[in-house]
């Protein structure tokens, strides 16, 4: 568990970077953000919709969300393989590049096909009780260190909220966790379908 000054300085650290100082990249950041782009793009989706399941959507996710995420594998404080492998000789000034370019790829469409009413009748009476429209914005399109959910893929959102909620997924606070604690596991697969195809 880390302590609040540890969580206190990576909240810092991540505001320094997204605020600007790095906000013109050195040619050799460029260079190197440039080689390695491709393989994000082939696991992530090249047009910032992921088409391989567990792997989430990158497109037009907050640049302040990425930089913490990207320092988080680095550091090894969030393990999940390649990303750790990845991460683990990026600069700071990488971790930014990345998270600009990645904060304007195109936003992910929501899921296609039929929609179940029911089941999204129920998982917006859950946003509305858990706030989740609140913290991820009405549209989910997230802010600042909160990330944009809204037409995230399903099962990567299963995923995620069923690592908060058995703990296996560590973000810098406990927030999720504790939004979580909670909800059932039907309700989990409620939410995760609703915020998939939210317009």
């Amino acid at each position: 568990m880390r302590s609040f000054a540890a969580v206190l300085a990576l909240g810092c650290f991540a505001a320094v970077l997204t605020l600007g100082c790095f906000a013109a990249l050195p040619a050799s950041a460029q260079q190197l953000v440039k080689e390695r782009l491709p393989a994000c793009l082939a696991c992530h989706g090249e047009n910032g919709q992921s088409q391989l399941e567990g792997v989430p959507s990158l497109g037009a996710q907050q640049a302040f969300y990425v930089t913490v995420q990207l320092l988080m594998f680095r550091e090894k404080m969030r393990l999940a393989d390649p990303m750790n492998d990845m991460a683990k000789d990026l600069t700071d000034t990488d971790l930014q590049g990345f998270a600009d370019i990645i904060s304007q790829l195109p936003a992910p469409q929501p899921a296609a096909g039929p929609v179940d009413d029911a089941r999204m009748q129920r998982a917006q009476v859950l946003v509305q009780q858990n706030r989740c429209n609140f913290c991820h914005l009405p549209n989910f399109v997230g802010q600042q260190n909160v990330p944009r959910i809204g037409a995230q893929r399903e099962d990567y959102l299963v995923k995620a909220l069923r690592g908060y909620k058995d703990n296996s997924r560590h973000g810098y606070d406990s927030s999720m966790a504790d939004v979580i604690a909670p909800i059932t596991d039907e309700q989990i697969l409620d939410l995760a379908y609703y915020i998939a195809r939210v317009k």
